[in-house]
């Protein structure tokens, strides 16, 4: 449940996470992009009151990874009525039959999880259908599948060139901003720079060489609350951090008789629900 004391919290928190990003900002190579990276806040399984909170302290762009759960939130009257101005981004994987759930999300920004040829034609579709009156076209990046892991979603490295210049040339209604990948988890950077950076800033390279695009304006989503700071200083333009800003996430364990109930989020067939639980 929500507590005063994590309104506190949530503020020093989500400052400590902005200030960290500003400095590796600073601390890269002259010739990096001098910009500072965006922070999406990663508000996945944490109740509408630390979205609120976190967006009173400043924060805009927030990112979800489950359709249902950002359906909940991104129509919550509280944030509806104190977040005017949010920013969604969702990063996590996208099912065709869920594309139209997603894209009727109010202040949807950005979809950075686009990881196949059918899933961008549908998105296309469906946004020129749901958003006819609405000419602004959807901002989205490609998911890029760099450490190869099959448990990872994403395209592999090798069609990022073809797929991006698909939905250039074949998508009218989104607009390409970028490349994302989440990597392997545990990477240790004593060993040096993280390889899955290192293969989509080559793949950005990649495809900014054959389809003449100016390398500053194709994005970099990369790196999350353990290596943010080494994802900005090589390049990444958008990090996502959530738990660092939030605190660790709830998931439900084996219940035990003498511990009380609370309610927390759970996936069951690709959507999350509700659960009430025991602690």
């Amino acid at each position: 449940m929500w507590k005063i004391g994590m309104s506190e919290e949530i503020g020093k928190a989500l400052q400590a996470v902005v200030d960290r990003v500003k400095q590796a900002a600073a601390r890269r190579p002259q010739m990096l992009q001098n910009v500072t990276p965006r922070l999406v806040a990663v508000s996945k399984t944490k109740p509408p009151e630390m979205v609120v909170e976190a967006y009173q302290q400043g924060q805009r762009n927030f990112g979800e990874n489950y359709v249902s759960e950002l359906v909940d939130k991104s129509s919550n009257p509280q944030i509806l009525s104190l977040c005017p101005e949010i920013k969604w981004h969702f990063i996590g994987h996208l099912q065709k039959n869920n594309v139209n759930k997603l894209l009727g999300v109010p202040n949807l920004f950005m979809v950075e999880t686009i990881d196949s040829v059918k899933l961008a034609d549908k998105v296309n579709g469906s946004w020129q259908k749901l958003r006819a009156a609405n000419s602004q076209r959807l901002k989205i990046m490609v998911q890029i599948n760099t450490s190869g892991e099959e448990s990872k979603h994403g395209l592999p490295p090798e069609e990022t060139v073809n797929t991006v210049k698909y939905i250039i040339s074949r998508c009218p209604a989104l607009h390409f901003v970028g490349l994302m990948t989440i990597g392997r988890y545990g990477y240790d950077l004593t060993a040096g720079p993280n390889p899955d950076f290192q293969m989509l800033l080559s793949r950005r390279r990649e495809l900014c060489e054959n389809l003449k695009l100016p390398l500053e304006e194709v994005e970099l989503s990369m790196g999350m609350s353990t290596d943010f700071e080494h994802a900005i200083e090589v390049g990444s333009t958008n990090v996502r951090v959530g738990s660092t800003i939030f605190g660790e996430r709830e998931y439900p364990n084996t219940p035990s008789p003498e511990k009380k109930s609370k309610v927390m989020y759970a996936e069951t067939a690709g959507k999350m629900e509700q659960l009430t639980v025991t602690e």
